[in-house]
């Protein structure tokens, strides 16, 4: 895990989009060393690059999206999720349509995708960002902090006063691959039945469906095969955190605290911590100190 990693071979899927209803689809390609995670959209005759990193994020308006020179990816925070619990550093993803297809409405089908394409190790180490003084976020009700930590930990809680949510927390206390893929990739994203009209009307939702989203009418889960796990809510709002977390650009050594956690907040955190710089220190893979070499300015996109 300490060199960076690339996908072994091109690999696609389609879909739909879950807010647009518009036909998706998505080519990931191998990336050379330093490349980091890259969305290539179609402009007319050219194609437009939009870097996975929090300068691009153009709304977190029920999904995460970014935006450059005209050109819009939505909904990227399953997969930049999958891509960092997986260990994928470089790679470049071809977009058909305005949104990354919502499978599912979980990570599996992408973590499928990744775990299908294989992984080579390439040869340059992978820093990672060593949180170093804790850094908070808090809005109303709603709160966000990272502390040090030897390992990527999260502790998320949520309320909804519904009954088949109500209070749920999950702890995750070292986030591997084998864990990713046991706890979090499968949980699904939510909605309310008495939301959906509204949604639409501001032009979102308009491709959700039983098929993609669990789905709450007043008194409980409306799909017919119910819940993966009975706090799927919470869980699913832990992958939504690692896909937004991972506009960082590079893996965590943190403790990441949330409360009532969304898009916005997480967002939040990432200009926390730019505003911060005294707070996290680039490390090397295996050490605590300093990765020679790289300087904290490479965090500049952050």
């Amino acid at each position: 895990m300490s060199q960076q990693r690339t996908i072994a071979q091109k690999i696609a899927c389609q879909g739909i989009g879950l807010h647009s209803g518009e036909p998706a689809g998505l080519t990931l390609v191998p990336a050379g060393v330093g490349a980091g995670v890259v969305f290539v959209c179609r402009q007319g005759d050219g194609v437009i690059e939009i870097p996975a990193a929090e300068d691009f994020v153009s709304s977190t308006a029920n999904a995460t999206s970014l935006s450059r020179k005209g050109a819009r990816v939505a909904t990227v925070e399953h997969l930049l999720a999958t891509l960092r619990a997986r260990g994928v550093d470089n790679v470049r993803v071809e977009v058909e349509g305005p949104e990354i297809p919502a499978m599912d409405g979980s990570a599996a089908s992408f973590d499928d995708l990744i775990r299908s394409a294989g992984l080579v190790a390439q040869p340059q180490l992978r820093p990672l960002l060593q949180i170093r003084h804790p850094v908070s976020y808090t809005d109303g009700l709603r709160s966000i902090r990272i502390e040090p930590s030897r390992v990527f930990r999260v502790s998320y809680g949520i309320e909804f006063q519904h009954p088949a949510i109500g209070r749920q927390t999950l702890e995750i206390e070292d986030l591997t691959p084998a864990c990713f893929e046991r706890e979090i990739a499968r949980a699904r994203t939510f909605g309310f039945l008495e939301e959906v009209d509204a949604l639409r009307r501001a032009g979102l939702a308009r491709g959700a469906s039983l098929e993609n989203t669990v789905v709450l009418d007043a008194s409980g889960v409306m799909n017919e095969g119910g819940l993966r796990w009975p706090d799927e809510f919470v869980r699913h709002k832990v992958l939504d955190l690692l896909g937004d977390l991972a506009l960082i650009g590079y893996p965590i050594r943190g403790h990441v605290q949330v409360e009532r956690g969304g898009h916005a907040i997480h967002r939040a955190l990432l200009q926390e911590l730019r505003q911060h710089p005294e707070a996290w220190q680039l490390v090397a893979p295996e050490s605590p100190s300093s990765l020679p070499g790289v300087p904290t300015e490479s965090l500049s996109s952050l």
